[in-house]
């Protein structure tokens, strides 16, 4: 079933289904502020031998629609990502959420569950929005959307990009030219301009500490996956994280900062591999 919802949706099938045997998880990857699907492209040919993973580019960002119409915010984002998982029909769902999309993670899982959804069996928060924080600078400009559109058009996207992921990771030659096209490549139209200060203006929910205060009640087994260097969103934010969710496995990271799957692709992978096959004995334990 194709999806109508304001979000670009790469499908990938298990690459190991066979007709006679059960169904396999689903993992469901949302990025972070400014980024898109690519940051999981190296963590994508794993997940899809174990089950079927869909990637998804959020409104505003990557190949994703980018309408004027001001609803940009981690809510906004959550009710489409929600309706996504409804009009997929997506069941057994393993939600990956970094940074924005830890955020958006949560909140999804909230909403499944004021619904009478029970469709995930687990979520992985990697550096995620989650609490009240100091904003980071690149996403603060978003307050003066003149001054940064201006700068945008000054500095080039490219040289932007490589500015700012300069800025968030740890090791500045894990940068590549890659990426920083992968993440330059929406800026480069007025309507990715925008979309993105939009994204940035509204990057704090209404009533995020009500909200915040309800994370006790997810109780599928969680994963933590944090750069112990991460500049952006703080290792205590993991640990307050740690606190409220009951039943979480939080794993700090040396010498990495914000982004694990593209710093340190292959050992934030296997945390994250352990921690799916040490809950695969759950998943089957469920209708």
């Amino acid at each position: 079933m194709k999806s109508t919802l304001p979000l670009h949706v790469t499908d990938i099938p298990c690459v190991l289904d066979h007709p006679e045997e059960p169904p396999r998880p689903t993992f469901l990857l949302l990025h972070g502020f400014g980024g898109s699907s690519f940051t999981w492209h190296r963590w994508t040919p794993s997940l899809s031998r174990r089950g079927r993973v869909v990637l998804v580019d959020m409104k505003g960002f990557g190949e994703a629609p980018k309408p004027d119409d001001g609803h940009y915010s981690p809510t906004d984002q959550a009710a489409y990502v929600t309706d996504l998982i409804l009009q997929l029909d997506l069941r057994r769902l393993t939600i990956i959420g970094h940074s924005l999309g830890g955020g958006v993670t949560l909140l999804t899982a909230l909403s499944l569950q004021d619904l009478g959804e029970e469709r995930i069996e687990r979520l992985v928060l990697i550096g995620a929005a989650a609490y009240l924080q100091r904003l980071p600078p690149f996403v603060g400009l978003s307050q003066r959307p003149r001054f940064s559109t201006l700068m945008i058009r000054l500095m080039g996207p490219a040289r932007l990009i490589r500015f700012v992921l300069r800025t968030i990771v740890f090791d500045r030659k894990s940068i590549t030219d890659d990426q920083v096209a992968a993440y330059s490549n929406p800026l480069r139209t007025p309507d990715g301009i925008r979309a993105l200060l939009d994204a940035g203006r509204q990057i704090v929910p209404e009533g995020l500490e009500e909200m915040s205060r309800r994370y006790g009640e997810l109780a599928m087994p969680t994963l933590l996956l944090w750069g112990r260097s991460d500049r952006v969103i703080p290792v205590s934010i993991a640990r307050r994280l740690d606190e409220a969710i009951p039943n979480t496995r939080l794993e700090i990271l040396e010498a990495c900062g914000h982004i694990p799957p593209e710093e340190i692709p292959d050992r934030s992978l296997a945390l994250l591999e352990s921690f799916l096959d040490d809950t695969e004995s759950i998943d089957r334990e469920r209708p």
